[in-house]
């Protein structure tokens, strides 16, 4: 898959909800995305690119409103700090593309990893296993 090289084709490839939490980083409202109480087995990937970002067996309830995992793929994220909104957060970007996901949060020992991948099901599609 091409990637668009400009915030205007990739405009026209997603929808404009999708563009808004994708490329401009915005936030779906907690409980409404697809994914939310999803546990089809499969791999979520990048809805802008279809890189693949985290697998079901690391989805867990964190009953926060958005997809939790407590893993990413490796290789699959970009981290960036987030200093919006009063707090300091850590962004989570596709790799490949660099649309926004989500957000990671540590230490709150949901999981014995310790890590909660708070994505936007918006920024997802899923790929069932056969």
């Amino acid at each position: 898959m091409t990637l668009p090289s400009t915030e205007e084709e990739w405009r026209v490839r997603l929808s404009p909800a999708e563009y808004r939490v994708l490329r401009q980083a915005g936030t779906e409202a907690p409980w409404t995305g697809e994914y939310v109480d999803t546990k089809t087995e499969g791999v979520y990937r990048c809805r802008a690119c279809d890189a693949e970002l985290f697998s079901s067996d690391t989805k867990f309830d964190s009953h926060c409103g958005w997809p939790s995992f407590d893993e990413a793929i490796p290789g699959a994220i970009r981290y960036v700090e987030d200093r919006s909104h009063g707090m300091v957060r850590v962004e989570v970007r596709c790799a490949r593309c660099d649309s926004h996901l989500g957000h990671r949060f540590d230490g709150e020992r949901f999981t014995p990893k310790d890590a909660r991948y708070c994505i936007n099901s918006i920024s997802l599609t899923l790929k069932p296993a056969a």
